[in-house]
């Protein structure tokens, strides 16, 4: 065989390398929704078990109505406005109720497009904010003159820093608490998927570039972490706190991802932070 078949050879190997690159690439930028956001949707006409003082809210948005649960009780001292994570519906994350009310506060969940009963189904990352932003302009007028919490969880603690970031002065929150929150998906792609170039990325969410602006403006944030996360890594919190000198980092030994709402140091954490907002 001569030189020149085997150049060939080798030139179609590569030839063919680069087609099957380029068709997982574009693979990776038209599933991304299907990686990132793990959606549980239930039927319009599920009925929650819901307790007395809980009722369910409806969001009417472009393409689509978000559903979301709502704690709200007379005389509660605030709310805490809870974004969760990529996973599951409102029937896994509306829970532990009695930590709220023992605080008196009052407690509203978001479930995203796709999520439970929300329909419709996320596209965008510009849609995915523009859709919290409604929620948020919805819910919280009630609550004018007392205490909000921007709660964000895992996925939801990027939404949480935009938003915290997008509201003038007056509408903010009067703490930001970011449980499990990464630097931004565009980091987390990094660690996990080295060989894919950045700009792929259709859901950066840089909760970096979101809590710059908000250094200086006073408002109290705090970072909370499981020393043992191995899905966003505790590092991602530590980068954060760098980025933000005034931000609190509060470290929960021995807790991981999922399972760190299980520990009393972190109900503790969560309850003197909802208390000193507050005062």
């Amino acid at each position: 065989m001569t030189r020149r078949f085997w150049r060939r050879a080798l030139l179609g190997l590569v030839g063919l390398a680069l087609a099957v690159y380029a068709a997982l690439l574009g693979w990776l930028w038209w599933q991304q929704e299907s990686l990132i956001f793990r959606p549980t949707p239930l039927p319009a006409d599920y009925r929650y078990t819901l307790p007395p003082d809980a009722h369910e809210v409806f969001i009417d948005v472009p393409g689509a109505r978000l559903h979301g649960l709502q704690l709200q009780r007379p005389g509660a001292r605030g709310l805490v406005f809870f974004l969760h994570g990529n996973a599951g519906n409102l029937e896994r994350w509306f829970v532990d109720l009695d930590f709220y009310r023992s605080l008196n506060y009052d407690v509203f969940m978001l479930d995203y497009r796709g999520f439970g009963k929300s329909s419709g189904r996320v596209h965008s990352q510009d849609q995915l904010q523009a859709d919290v932003r409604a929620a948020w302009n919805q819910v919280t007028p009630a609550y004018a003159g007392r205490p909000i919490v921007l709660l964000g969880r895992s996925l939801g603690t990027g939404l949480a820093a935009e938003l915290a970031a997008s509201l003038p002065p007056a509408q903010r929150p009067a703490l930001l608490l970011l449980v499990s929150p990464y630097r931004s998906m565009v980091a987390m792609a990094a660690e996990q998927y080295p060989d894919v170039p950045s700009p792929l990325l259709r859901y950066p969410l840089r909760t970096d570039q979101a809590l710059q602006p908000l250094a200086g403006t006073g408002l109290r944030v705090l970072l909370v972490h499981g020393d043992q996360d191995r899905l966003i890594p505790l590092a991602h919190s530590q980068a954060l706190r760098r980025l933000l000198p005034g931000a609190t980092l509060h470290t929960v030994a021995g807790a991981g991802h999922g399972d760190l709402q299980a520990f009393d140091d972190y109900r503790r954490a969560l309850g003197q932070a909802l208390n000193a907002a507050g005062r």
